[in-house]
């Protein structure tokens, strides 16, 4: 692939990067082509709340006239609209915060503003980051469901309107929406990047990552975030790496995986013959989606205790049924579902002494059809749990043509590993 023959806008962000940072390609030009694509195909997927083309354009010149800014230089994103943006709203996705201009960037916004990213506009969110849906529809279909919390940095990366977009992952909103929209998500491990400035929901599972089209890209994105460049090291990309070694991850949930997945499965055990091995997870982890559930509600109805008590009428059904359950688990079960998410968590990493990686489901199958839902993030709730390192990984379709693909899980902390051997193993399954 080269920028002879690939449009600006479907360039993936690394190989974008290396034409900016040589000079080759000018940043002015690549948020046109964005600007265009998005001017082109928004009224049909409804990504973005905000976009502030003007700001993008100058700064676009700002950067071509001066000196390379950092790995980012020059490359369009998107932000969740769970961001705070100085320069453009930040809503939330909620009436309650319709207008709100906040007055400085949250720190993931402001990393990648400092590596020279542009900021083109702010991305649909569901209501506060919750189950309810914002407008953005599946890029792929447009009565399929883009999938949730962030509906809008998905979809836009997935239709060439961004290279790079924000997004986090509460339960499932960054694998979730990477699967139904197909492109690349990357969840990293808890804590690695800072989330001043987001929305709090759950102290316990809150997330910051993003989508992009490769894995390259995310790791590009990852670096600026957690300040690891090694992330982003071309070393870890080289086609010539050693294997590897993946353990094949059904994980207890397994049942409720529709055919879809299912053979997206056997086709990675096909295409990694030889390379993975199947591995049991401890009995009690069948309990962690059940603990997940009730770690986010208890954390989200006390984070949302504000919006609860003065904008109740302005919180949708599905929210306030969450924050209801929520309400209902005592501080003494939350501290006991904390003590077997610490358990857990010890018991994670030995899985990890045999396997740099496991591969497990990311979603029940392809995005469900409908509006009215972000479907089920069943999959994701353990990992998330876990802290643990996600990337999703797309390469098959589903009964109705839309994306299919699988998670590739990492050790806590052990990013540039998981994102090593998730290259490896998206080059496998790609072939």
């Amino acid at each position: 692939m080269s920028a002879t023959f690939t449009p600006l806008h479907l360039l993936d962000a690394w190989q974008a990067a290396a034409l900016l940072a040589r000079r080759e390609l000018k940043a002015i030009d690549l948020v046109r082509a964005c600007l265009d694509r998005i001017a082109e195909r928004e009224a049909q997927v409804q990504a973005f709340v905000q976009l502030g083309a003007d700001t993008a354009l100058a700064k676009a010149r700002e950067l071509d006239a001066g000196p390379v800014r950092g790995l980012l230089h020059g490359l369009p994103f998107g932000v969740k609209d769970l961001f705070d943006t100085f320069d453009l709203p930040t809503a939330y996705g909620s009436p309650i915060y319709a207008g709100r201009q906040p007055q400085a960037d949250a720190a993931a916004v402001a990393l990648c503003r400092e590596a020279g990213a542009v900021l083109l506009g702010k991305t649909v969110t569901t209501e506060l980051a919750n189950m309810f849906p914002g407008v953005t529809r599946n890029p792929h279909h447009p009565e399929h469901t883009p999938g949730g919390s962030s509906s809008g940095s998905a979809a836009a990366v997935t239709d060439g309107m961004l290279p790079l977009a924000l997004g986090t992952q509460t339960a499932g909103s960054l694998i979730r929406p990477a699967a139904f929209c197909g492109v690349v998500g990357y969840k990293p491990s808890h804590n690695r990047v800072p989330r001043a400035g987001v929305k709090s929901l759950s102290e316990t599972l809150d997330t910051v990552g993003g989508f992009a089209r490769s894995v390259r890209d995310v790791a590009l994105l990852g670096a600026v975030l957690t300040g690891d460049a090694r992330l982003a090291d071309p070393a870890a990309f080289d086609e010539q790496a050693a294997a590897p070694r993946i353990g094949l991850c059904r994980t207890f949930e397994w049942a409720q995986a529709d055919d879809d997945t299912q053979q997206a499965w056997a086709q990675a055990e096909m295409a990694l013959a030889g390379h993975g091995t199947h591995l049991a997870l401890p009995a009690s982890w069948s309990e962690l989606v059940r603990v997940q559930k009730e770690v986010q509600a208890f954390e989200t109805a006390r984070s949302l205790s504000h919006e609860r008590l003065r904008h109740r009428d302005q919180l949708s059904a599905p929210l306030l049924a969450l924050i209801t359950d929520g309400l209902a688990i005592s501080g003494e079960i939350h501290a006991h579902n904390l003590q077997a998410t610490a358990g857990a968590r010890q018991q994670a990493q030995a899985l990890f002494d045999q396997h740099d990686a496991l591969l497990a489901p990311s979603s029940v199958g392809e995005a469900p059809r409908g509006l009215d839902s972000t479907g089920d993030p069943l999959f994701c709730r353990s990992w998330t749990l876990l802290g643990l390192p996600c990337v999703h990984l797309p390469f098959a379709r589903g009964h109705n043509g839309l994306p299919v693909g699988l998670q590739l899980v990492g050790a806590y902390g052990a990013d540039q590993r998981l994102l090593a051997a998730a290259h490896w193993v998206h080059q496998r399954l790609r072939s």
